[in-house]
Protein backbone atom coordinates (compact mmCIF):
# COMPACT_ATOMS: atom_id res chain seq x y z
CA UNK A 1 0.00 0.00 0.00
CA UNK A 2 1.41 3.35 -1.06
CA UNK A 3 1.48 6.15 1.50
CA UNK A 4 -0.44 9.29 0.67
CA UNK A 5 1.54 12.45 -0.09
CA UNK A 6 0.64 14.14 3.21
CA UNK A 7 2.09 11.22 5.18
CA UNK A 8 5.28 11.23 3.10
CA UNK A 9 5.69 14.98 3.64
CA UNK A 10 5.14 14.68 7.40
CA UNK A 11 7.63 11.81 7.70
CA UNK A 12 10.16 13.67 5.52
CA UNK A 13 9.88 16.75 7.72
CA UNK A 14 10.41 14.58 10.82
CA UNK A 15 13.22 12.34 9.55
CA UNK A 16 15.34 14.68 7.41
CA UNK A 17 16.88 16.66 10.26
CA UNK A 18 19.87 18.15 8.45
CA UNK A 19 19.87 21.43 6.54
CA UNK A 20 21.11 21.84 2.98
CA UNK A 21 24.17 23.64 4.37
CA UNK A 22 24.99 20.79 6.75
CA UNK A 23 24.75 18.30 3.90
CA UNK A 24 27.03 20.46 1.74
CA UNK A 25 29.66 20.74 4.49
CA UNK A 26 29.58 16.99 5.04
CA UNK A 27 29.85 16.49 1.28
CA UNK A 28 33.01 18.63 1.05
CA UNK A 29 35.05 15.63 2.23
CA UNK A 30 34.37 13.90 -1.05
CA UNK A 31 35.74 15.65 -4.11
CA UNK A 32 35.30 13.96 -7.44
CA UNK A 33 37.95 14.39 -10.11
CA UNK A 34 36.14 14.10 -13.44
CA UNK A 35 37.93 12.37 -16.30
CA UNK A 36 40.72 10.84 -14.26
CA UNK A 37 38.57 8.19 -12.61
CA UNK A 38 39.81 9.26 -9.18
CA UNK A 39 37.98 10.32 -6.08
CA UNK A 40 39.46 12.14 -3.10
CA UNK A 41 37.93 11.47 0.28
CA UNK A 42 39.10 11.44 3.91
CA UNK A 43 41.54 8.62 3.21
CA UNK A 44 43.12 10.16 0.09
CA UNK A 45 42.83 9.40 -3.62
CA UNK A 46 41.49 6.10 -4.90
CA UNK A 47 40.12 4.79 -8.16
CA UNK A 48 36.42 4.79 -8.84
CA UNK A 49 34.85 1.35 -9.18
CA UNK A 50 32.72 2.22 -12.18
CA UNK A 51 34.17 5.28 -13.83
CA UNK A 52 30.95 6.85 -15.09
CA UNK A 53 28.46 6.00 -12.35
CA UNK A 54 30.31 5.58 -9.05
CA UNK A 55 30.24 9.22 -8.03
CA UNK A 56 26.70 9.74 -9.20
CA UNK A 57 25.44 6.71 -7.26
CA UNK A 58 27.15 7.83 -4.06
CA UNK A 59 26.13 11.47 -4.29
CA UNK A 60 22.72 11.10 -5.94
CA UNK A 61 20.56 10.89 -2.81
CA UNK A 62 22.39 13.70 -1.07
CA UNK A 63 22.26 16.04 -4.07
CA UNK A 64 18.51 15.48 -4.50
CA UNK A 65 17.91 16.10 -0.79
CA UNK A 66 19.99 19.30 -0.93
CA UNK A 67 17.97 20.49 -3.93
CA UNK A 68 14.67 19.86 -2.14
CA UNK A 69 15.86 21.53 1.08
CA UNK A 70 17.21 24.58 -0.77
CA UNK A 71 13.93 24.97 -2.60
CA UNK A 72 11.89 24.71 0.61
CA UNK A 73 14.13 25.37 3.66
CA UNK A 74 11.17 25.92 6.00
CA UNK A 75 9.70 22.57 4.94
CA UNK A 76 6.28 24.03 4.16
CA UNK A 77 4.04 21.17 2.93
CA UNK A 78 2.39 23.18 0.15
CA UNK A 79 5.74 24.12 -1.46
CA UNK A 80 6.83 20.59 -2.37
CA UNK A 81 6.36 19.68 -6.02
CA UNK A 82 4.29 16.52 -6.43
CA UNK A 83 6.03 15.37 -9.61
CA UNK A 84 9.59 16.53 -8.92
CA UNK A 85 10.08 16.33 -5.13
CA UNK A 86 7.70 13.70 -3.77
CA UNK A 87 9.15 10.65 -5.57
CA UNK A 88 12.58 11.28 -4.03
CA UNK A 89 11.05 12.23 -0.68
CA UNK A 90 9.17 8.92 -0.68
CA UNK A 91 12.39 7.01 -1.45
CA UNK A 92 14.29 8.90 1.29
CA UNK A 93 11.62 8.28 3.93
CA UNK A 94 11.50 4.59 3.06
CA UNK A 95 15.28 4.25 3.28
CA UNK A 96 15.55 6.16 6.57
CA UNK A 97 12.71 4.30 8.28
CA UNK A 98 14.08 0.94 7.25
CA UNK A 99 17.64 1.69 8.37
CA UNK A 100 16.69 3.47 11.58
CA UNK A 101 14.68 0.40 12.60
CA UNK A 102 17.63 -1.90 11.90
CA UNK A 103 20.67 -0.01 13.07
CA UNK A 104 21.04 1.19 16.65
CA UNK A 105 24.81 1.28 16.12
CA UNK A 106 24.56 4.57 14.22
CA UNK A 107 23.95 6.59 17.38
CA UNK A 108 26.82 4.98 19.26
CA UNK A 109 29.55 4.98 16.62
CA UNK A 110 30.03 8.04 14.41
CA UNK A 111 32.63 6.17 12.35
CA UNK A 112 30.23 3.33 11.46
CA UNK A 113 28.90 2.81 7.95
CA UNK A 114 25.38 3.09 9.38
CA UNK A 115 26.00 6.58 10.76
CA UNK A 116 27.60 7.80 7.53
CA UNK A 117 24.86 6.28 5.39
CA UNK A 118 22.08 7.90 7.41
CA UNK A 119 23.82 11.27 7.15
CA UNK A 120 24.12 10.78 3.39
CA UNK A 121 20.32 10.55 3.34
CA UNK A 122 19.82 13.71 5.44
CA UNK A 123 19.40 12.22 8.92
CA UNK A 124 21.93 12.90 11.67
CA UNK A 125 21.34 10.27 14.39
CA UNK A 126 23.00 12.49 16.96
CA UNK A 127 20.33 15.17 16.42
CA UNK A 128 17.41 12.78 16.77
Amino acid sequence: MVKDNDTVIQEWNDLVNMTAEELKVDMSFEIFIGDYGLMKNRSGFRRKRAKSLAGQKMMGPRLSIIRILEKNPEKKPDLYDEDEDLPHMRKTVSYLKRHLAQEEKAKNDTESKSYKSLKNWGHDPLKA
